[in-house]
């Protein structure tokens, strides 16, 4: 007797997964601003320090494949977002008491940080990764690009909500205070965690797993799965566009506000300004794509793949405008065009999410968590490299240039181009493969070819 697999979720089955996201988000904003802006201000310890520890938590996420694959061999996926959740939430917990300990002995302060951003890297990685294989395979995809803007929103909700109420009760400050705020903090992210995945994976998903024949579960060892994925074309043509996109993505993060100071010279209130204005602008981006992707009258304008390809050249059309914009200062419209900076980023973050949860089952079968795993390990070093490439590029233009414009124009200009570079491999991802090429590379008899979905 065969059990038949559970029907897609419904719009609270993903808002509960959503949950998950913004418990995730509630961790990470006070371990990577809240704890910087301690170590940095209250401790008065180079800024270099907090970075390298960001940096560490980014790094230890190369991992992803390895918690993925350990989710294939399982069948289940919700031990591991709890399990990554209790992980992360031990690790935020010991880098708040590293934090207060910095302030009495700083090398051995800073050894437990180490320990705790490193066990941060592993929660965030083993949590997150399962999680978006469960969204994959349990959404509908024609509700995929309003369920990654649902979950992406609520993880920024999770941001905004942490900081705002961790502000409050952290004055007066102390580190006592600081302890106790963040392991509240902590607790209360792995509760709703644990009501948001109860029994969201279906017993009937289960007891299909348990009924499939053993030879198309994740027999092969770890380094065996990850050359079987990194043979299929599509698998590594996407990881490498993730890597280009994020790059170029998350370069601009940490120039953009001295951008504006240096060449516009607005005031630190007014650049801070700014960057709200473009985080506005990836908001109604991705709203507007979820509503286009999730309804027959907007899917006329394009698939999710297309949409990443628009995001892409529109990205790199707005980091071009920027870059001409600081010949024309002040007398530019600066804020318009990093609203549509964010605008485009916001297409093009949701589309990518979309066509991501459209390929993690396309391929060999039982391989979707190492899939979305080497894809969120690209991401991971593109964003740890993100901010280096970024900032290193304008030292360095600008120790060869005269003016800071020429300097900051040619980095965008650069980021630009990455964008253009992004788009191609998109388009390359989307090509189909001849019939005897997917044969010969994912075909085997039992592990039949799924072609990527045209949300």
């Amino acid at each position: 007797m065969t059990t038949a697999p559970p029907p897609p979720l419904g719009w609270i089955g993903i808002l509960r997964l959503g949950l998950v996201q913004t418990a995730l988000g509630a961790i990470v904003v006070v371990t990577t601003s809240t704890l910087n802006r301690v170590m940095v201000v209250e401790l008065a310890l180079p800024a270099l320090l907090p970075g390298v520890l960001v940096a560490l938590h980014h790094v230890v996420q190369l991992l992803r494949p390895r918690w993925g694959y350990g989710s294939d061999v399982g069948g289940r996926r919700t031990p591991w977002i709890v399990g990554g959740m209790g992980i992360l939430a031990v690790g935020g917990v010991l880098a708040s008491i590293a934090t207060a300990w910095m302030g009495k002995d700083v090398v051995g302060g800073t050894a437990l940080a180490v320990l705790a951003f490193a066990l941060i890297g592993v929660g965030v990685g083993a949590c997150g990764t399962s999680l978006l294989v469960l969204l994959a395979k349990r959404v509908a995809e024609q509700r995929r690009a309003a369920a990654a803007t649902t979950v992406w929103m609520m993880m920024i909700a999770g941001f905004v909500v942490t900081a705002a109420t961790a502000g409050h009760f952290l004055d007066p400050f102390s580190a006592g205070r600081l302890v106790a705020v963040t392991a509240a903090i902590a607790a209360i992210a792995f509760l709703v965690t644990l009501f948001a995945v109860h029994n969201v994976e279906g017993d009937a998903a289960n007891a299909a797993e348990r009924e499939r024949p053993s030879k198309t579960r994740a027999e092969a060892s770890f380094r065996e799965a990850m050359a079987q994925v990194w043979a299929e074309p599509k698998a590594r043509r996407f990881a490498i566009f993730v890597f280009v996109s994020m790059l170029a993505y998350s370069a601009q993060d940490l120039i953009l506000e001295p951008f504006a100071g240096t060449v516009f010279g607005l005031t630190p209130g007014e650049s801070t300004k700014l960057a709200g204005l473009q985080n506005a602008g990836v908001l109604v981006g991705m709203v507007l794509l979820a509503l286009l992707g999730s309804s027959t009258w907007g899917r006329r304008f394009g698939s999710l793949r297309q949409w990443t390809v628009r995001g892409c050249v529109a990205s790199a059309a707005a980091l071009v405008a920027l870059a001409l914009g600081g010949f024309h200062a002040p007398a530019y419209p600066l804020q318009s065009v990093v609203f549509a900076l964010g605008v485009a980023n916001g297409v093009f973050a949701v589309a990518a999410i979309g066509s991501m949860m459209d390929l993690v089952g396309v391929g060999r079968e039982r391989r979707e968590g190492v899939r979305m795993g080497i894809w969120g390990a690209a991401q991971g070093i593109a964003f740890a490299l993100g901010g280096l490439v970024g900032t290193g590029a304008v030292d360095l233009t600008r120790s060869l240039m005269d003016s800071p414009i020429p300097a900051y124009a040619t980095v965008f200009v650069g980021e630009a181009l990455m964008f253009l570079v992004a788009a191609v491999l998109a388009v390359r991802v989307a090509r189909p493969l001849p019939a005897q090429d997917r044969a010969r590379r994912f075909g085997t008899q039992d592990e039949p070819v799924t072609e990527m979905g045209t949300s």
